[in-house]
C-alpha cells in the first residue's frame, strides 16, 4: 500500500508538465513559486480539516500538538522546496530540459541513498541498487529518445545536481519529522508553508499577471492542488512506512507519466527508444515492488542449542 501510495504521487507529479504546456504561457520560475504558493495553503487548509475532525473523535489533535518541531528538519525541509524550483529551472534553462530533467531526477535517489547512510546508517538493500540503476538508465533513455538536443553545460548539471540534492535533503527531513511522529499533513503544511515564504519574493518581484486570467487561475489551481497538495500528502503517506532512497527511486515514475500523458494528451508520439526508456523504468520500479526474500533462521548445529523435544 505504501509504495502503491508513492506510485500515485508520482503520477501526480507527472501532469506538471502537461498542465503548463495546456495553460498559458509564463515564467517558470513565477509558475513554480505560484504552485508552492498554493499548494501551501491547500495542505494548511488539509491540516486544519484534519486537526478539527480527530479533535472531534476524542482529542487526538492535542497529542499531536504537544509534540516539539525542531528547526533543523524543518528547515532543511523548507529549503529543499525552495531551492528544487530554483535550481531545477535555472538548470532546464541552462542546459537543455533533457540533460536538466536526467542529472535532477537520476541524482535524487542516489543523494538521498547517501544521505540516509551518512544521517541514519542505513544501507541502502542490494535491490535498491538495482532498481535505481534500472530507472536512472530508462530516464536517460527516455529523455535522448524524446528527442531533446543540447549542449551539455557545466553551470547546468551542476544546478541539476543542486535541484537533486534539494529534492534529497526535503525527502530525508520529511522523513525525519514523520519518524518522530508528526501527522503527514502538519509536516507537508510547514515545509511547504515555509518553503512558499522562501519564495515569496518571485511572486513579488515577478511578472504573475498571468494569475488574472482564468486559464492561469485553473492552472495554477491545478499545479497547487494535484501534483502539490494530493501528491505530497500520498509521498508522504507512503514515505511513513518507506526508506526515503526507496521513495527517492519510486518518483522515477514521474517521467514516465508525463511521457504517456504527452502522448495521450498533447498527441506527442515516443519513439522506439523513448518507448525502451519506458520499459526500463518500469523494470526498474517492479524490482522495488517485488517481495523481500527473508533470510531463514540458522540451524542450531550443537546439542546444548537444539530445542527440546516435549515429553
Amino acid at each position: 500500500m505504501s509504495r502503491l501510495q508513492v506510485l500515485l504521487a508520482a503520477f501526480c507529479f507527472g501532469t506538471t508538465g502537461t498542465a503548463q504546456a495546456l495553460g498559458l504561457d509564463a515564467s517558470s520560475v513565477t509558475v513554480g513559486a505560484v504552485r508552492i504558493a498554493v499548494g501551501a495553503l491547500l495542505l494548511l487548509a488539509a491540516e486544519w480539516a484534519v486537526k478539527r475532525r480527530r479533535a472531534g473523535r476524542g482529542g487526538e489533535g492535542s497529542e499531536v500538538r504537544r509534540l516539539a518541531w525542531p528547526l533543523r528538519p524543518l528547515a532543511v525541509g523548507a529549503l529543499g522546496v525552495a531551492t528544487y524550483q530554483l535550481c531545477f529551472f535555472a538548470a532546464v534553462k541552462d542546459t537543455g530540459v533533457a540533460v536538466g530533467t536526467v542529472v535532477a531526477l537520476g541524482s535524487a535517489p542516489a543523494l538521498a541513498g547517501l544521505g540516509g547512510w551518512l544521517l541514519d546508517r542505513r544501507v541502502p538493500d542490494r535491490a535498491w541498487a538495482i532498481a535505481t540503476a534500472l530507472a536512472c538508465a530508462g530516464v536517460a533513455t527516455l529523455a535522448l529518445g524524446g528527442g531533446g538536443a543540447s549542449d551539455v553545460s557545466v553551470v547546468g548539471v551542476a544546478l541539476a545536481v543542486g535541484a537533486g540534492a534539494s529534492y534529497a535533503a526535503f525527502t530525508l527531513a520529511s522523513k525525519r519529522l514523520l519518524d518522530q511522529g508528526h501527522q503527514v499533513e502538519p509536516v507537508m503544511a510547514r515545509l511547504f508553508g515555509f518553503g512558499a515564504l522562501l519564495l515569496s519574493p518571485i511572486l513579488v518581484l515577478g511578472d504573475v499577471t498571468w494569475l488574472t486570467s482564468a486559464g492561469g487561475a485553473a492552472m495554477a489551481l491545478w499545479l497547487g492542488a494535484v501534483p502539490t497538495a494530493i501528491a505530497y500528502i500520498l509521498f508522504a503517506s507512503g514515505l511513513r512506512h518507506l526508506p526515503a532512497n526507496e521513495v527517492a527511486t519510486l518518483t522515477l515514475a514521474e517521467p514516465v507519466t508525463a511521457a504517456l500523458l504527452g502522448a495521450v494528451v498533447l498527441g506527442e508520439r515516443p519513439g522506439p527508444t523513448a518507448l525502451v526508456g519506458i520499459v526500463m523504468i518500469l523494470a526498474g520500479l517492479a524490482v522495488l515492488a517485488a517481495p523481500r526474500q527473508r533470510r531463514p533462521r540458522a540451524v542450531p548445529t550443537s546439542t546444548a542449542e537444539a530445542p527440546v523435544a516435549p515429553a
